[in-house]
């Protein structure tokens, strides 16, 4: 479990985020949705630790992250995984040698135990025999596992995903949707994804926050979104026709 506590984040004097307490669970995709420029990828990189809150806290389990020293926190990080959204794959690397990289940096295993590992997070990921193939090689929906089984190489208890779906056509985007719940839920991994994808709120959305101008404007979870009030939400969520009609039959039953 991951916990905010009164988190506030000011760039010069332009304070984007007010107060921000949440929590995010273990077991669950934990999505954090709302318009550009709503604050979003700044709290997620408050929870990676890529910034330093302006005040409050961010708790993993029980450990407040940003009391900790340098050699604590890197400690916290090797429990941590990372999707970005460009995938970031090392172009000169083969596909092995991306999702090795952090376990050549992170541990003294054997060559023949990282090897393993990677054949596993390859299976896992539905692109076993891929080892030897460059990132160019591959199209835009392989380099997003790629970069999952990379994400998940170390065993990660904390699982960060920025815009997953970014670029992908809706077949591909529901993949790996599901494949980061499934990974999620069969690992017991505390999962956190920062989406603009509303299929993937409607599908895996467990538990919600909306941010609305650096604030927590709605939380809750995907069921609960047909039947909401909250016009901050109804003005981002059903911005679709498509799903102004699915709220329209839900609310009709």
């Amino acid at each position: 479990m991951i916990r905010t506590e009164n988190i506030f984040k000011a760039f010069g004097d332009k304070t984007v985020l007010h107060g921000i307490s949440t929590s995010f669970y273990k077991g669950k995709t934990n999505l954090i949705i709302g318009r550009s420029g709503t604050g979003k990828t700044v709290l997620l990189k408050l929870l990676v630790g890529l910034l330093t809150p302006t005040e409050g806290k961010v708790y993993y389990g029980d450990t407040d992250f940003f009391g900790l020293n340098k050699k604590e926190k890197r400690q916290i990080r090797m429990k941590v995984g990372m999707l970005f959204q460009s995938s970031a794959l090392f172009d000169s690397m083969t596909v092995e040698e991306n999702i090795r990289f952090p376990l050549d940096m992170f541990t003294n295993h054997t060559a023949k135990e990282k090897n393993m590992r990677v054949d596993y997070c390859l299976e896992r990921v539905n692109l076993s025999g891929i080892n030897s193939k460059f990132p160019s090689e591959t199209s835009g929906g392989m380099q997003k596992r790629v970069g999952i089984a990379r994400a998940i190489v170390l065993d990660p208890e904390f699982l960060f995903c920025d815009e997953p779906n970014s670029g992908l056509d809706p077949k591909t985007s529901i993949l790996i949707d599901e494949l980061i719940r499934s990974i999620t839920q069969e690992n017991n991994i505390t999962t956190v994804i920062n989406t603009h994808d509303m299929n993937s709120v409607m599908e895996i959305g467990e538990n919600i926050i909306l941010l609305h101008q650096g604030h927590v404007a709605w939380r809750g979870n995907k069921d609960e979104i047909l039947e909401t009030e909250n016009e901050i939400l109804t003005d981002f969520i059903f911005a679709s026709p498509f799903l102004q009609r699915l709220r329209a039959a839900a609310l009709n039953k």
